[in-house]
């Protein structure tokens, strides 16, 4: 299969190029040529397969042309191996929990995958490769845990100072090793500028082999296609339409979801579920994208003002509006209304969501959805990563895993860093 550029789709790469480039000298995105559709055969035994069954059918559609099976199975076992469970809250009410991975966030699943085809690519490459990552919350502590003290790999983190939680700090900060956290005196937009810049210039990557860990590459975006497909084997087989309701920051994601409904996925419809950065609910509103700067919020890791993951939407439907929205539709919420469904669905069913899960929810309450629909929102970190604002919210103790505590004993290890390319750049070629 090849992958072009959605800036310039005459130019085609590799996947291993897609892979180790990230993303082309013109900053385009990579797309595969075409998105393969899963046989009926697969559909027909979903609900016996496993996790890893699935996620090796999945895997060996996309990626089976590059890489051999058996390659393919020991990244899929060696990266899966904790539970994503589909939990029933009511009738036609579901929760998929995508935080039981090492860092108790859903990026797990794409960031030790993608760890797994960088060894793959790399295993007789002496090039040491330096991954560039920008975060707004869990993909810093999940890229850091999955590429921790993987040979040729450097990983280089920025994070917007003030604006991760505390356990999310700890986790990307304490590492050490191949692992360096940058922490940028900005937002989210900025350490995402930050990396571009460093993509686009030539000098740097004379110097440096640069790569990014964010869901820009294409090797974590796909893997993060399998647990729509888990969460439907887990689900059997029913008759309703099926709504799932993703809460979206950079839009990788939703975005995997729709590219799983490419698939064959048979799902009625997918929420965009925000807060009060919601430049792509306006967009399926009125057709129009307009980026904003980014607005600190409770729900950080959904803080990104300029999706870099919206072009390939728009790529998977054709730049068509009218095709988008007959698939997606919008939602955004402000801190206090993501408080209340925080409330609202601990004090209904018992269950404590952190904001993010509570505004997926929230837009599943929102889309009018019945009871001839069933509703599944995702949950995309433990709440123990927000505990101050799960706590408030529903007036309960959060029960903080030993990994987490072990985590918060450590000594934050960042560097300090303005908003500024030239500052980055020179830190950068003294590191290497």
């Amino acid at each position: 299969m090849k992958y072009y550029d959605i800036k310039n789709p005459d130019q085609k790469v590799s996947l291993k190029e897609a892979v180790i480039k990230s993303i082309s000298s013109e900053s385009g995105l990579y797309m595969p040529k075409h998105i393969p559709v899963m046989p009926d055969s697969f559909f027909a035994k979903l609900p016996d397969l496993s996790l890893q069954e699935i996620a090796f059918e999945v895997s060996n559609a996309i990626l089976g042309e590059d890489i051999p099976p058996e390659a393919l199975k020991n990244i899929v076992n060696e990266s899966l191996t904790f539970p994503i469970p589909l939990k029933q809250l009511d009738e036609n009410l579901y929760v998929l929990e995508l935080f039981h991975g090492p860092t108790l966030a859903f990026k797990d699943v794409g960031a030790r995958f993608m760890a797994g085809l960088f060894q793959y690519f790399l295993q007789d490459d002496d090039r040491e490769v330096v991954i560039l990552v920008a975060t707004s919350g869990d993909t810093g502590s999940a890229v850091a845990n999955a590429f921790y003290d993987k040979k040729g790999v450097k990983v280089v983190i920025l994070y917007p100072s003030g604006k991760v939680s505390e356990s999310q700090e700890k986790q990307l900060t304490t590492m050490g090793g191949n692992i360096t956290a940058f922490e940028v005196n900005g937002n989210f937009d900025d350490c995402q500028h930050l990396v571009k810049q460093a993509f686009a210039d030539p000098e740097l990557n004379r110097k440096l082999n640069l790569t990014s860990a964010n869901s820009i590459n294409i090797a974590r975006l796909f893997p993060q296609s399998f647990y729509y497909f888990h969460a439907l084997a887990q689900l059997g087989t029913v008759a309703n339409p099926i709504v799932i309701s993703v809460p979206s920051g950079n839009f990788g994601n939703l975005t995997a979801g729709l590219i799983a409904g490419k698939m064959g996925l048979p799902v009625h419809q997918f929420i965009a579920a925000t807060n009060i950065n919601h430049v792509v609910p306006d967009y399926l509103k009125d057709g129009v994208f307009n980026p904003q700067q980014t607005q600190h919020t409770i729900s950080n890791a959904m803080d990104v003002g300029n999706p870099s993951n919206f072009p390939r939407m728009l790529e998977i439907y054709q730049k068509q509006h009218l095709s988008i929205t007959n698939d997606v539709c919008g939602f955004w919420c402000t801190d206090e209304e993501t408080r209340s469904a925080m409330a609202e669905i601990y004090k209904k069913y018992l269950y404590q969501a952190d904001p993010h899960g509570a505004i997926a929810y929230a837009g599943l309450m929102a889309s009018g959805i019945t009871k001839d629909h069933i509703g599944i929102f995702i949950e995309t970190a433990h709440p123990a990563k927000f505990p101050e604002e799960v706590e408030k919210s529903t007036n309960s103790i959060v029960q903080i895993p030993d990994s987490l505590k072990n985590c918060m004993a450590l000594e934050k290890n960042a560097l300090a860093l303005e908003n500024s390319y030239l500052d980055f750049k020179q830190k950068l070629k003294h590191m290497f």
